[in-house]
């Protein structure tokens, strides 16, 4: 699977389970990704990307059915050298008031949602 942007490739985005399902990643989490990338001016790593619903569901996850990894609108990730802090207030600059941001203690994870949603620890 190829590049679908200038630094990311699909591959990243497989879901963990190995299921193989056939996903588009959403164009508007991939500039949000490539403008954080333009910030940071270093790789960053998608730990998780998109999901499917039974890998969702697992104990190994245990999201719910109103995450935006099923609908290949989110991505959890980690930059090296950087804190996940330092990641998700620059992502808060690029999100401008829009989207998903979830700040855990190892990774960001960043979402394409309509709307607004924050949470986890500021």
């Amino acid at each position: 699977m190829g590049d679908i942007s200038r630094h990311f490739s699909k591959s990243e985005f497989e879901c963990k389970c190995g299921c193989g399902t056939d996903f588009e990643v959403s164009p508007k989490l991939l500039y949000i990704l490539e403008e954080l990338r333009f910030k940071v001016a270093t790789p960053i790593k998608v730990t998780s990307g998109f999901r499917c619903l039974e890998y969702n569901r697992s104990p190994a996850v245990g999201s719910n059915d109103n995450s935006q990894h099923p609908k290949a609108t989110a991505a959890d990730i980690q930059v090296k050298g950087r804190t996940p802090t330092e990641i998700a207030d620059l992502a808060e600059e690029i999100l401008d008031g829009e989207g998903g941001l979830g700040r855990y203690k190892t990774f960001t994870h960043i979402d394409a949602r309509t709307g607004k949603a924050r949470w986890g620890k500021n």
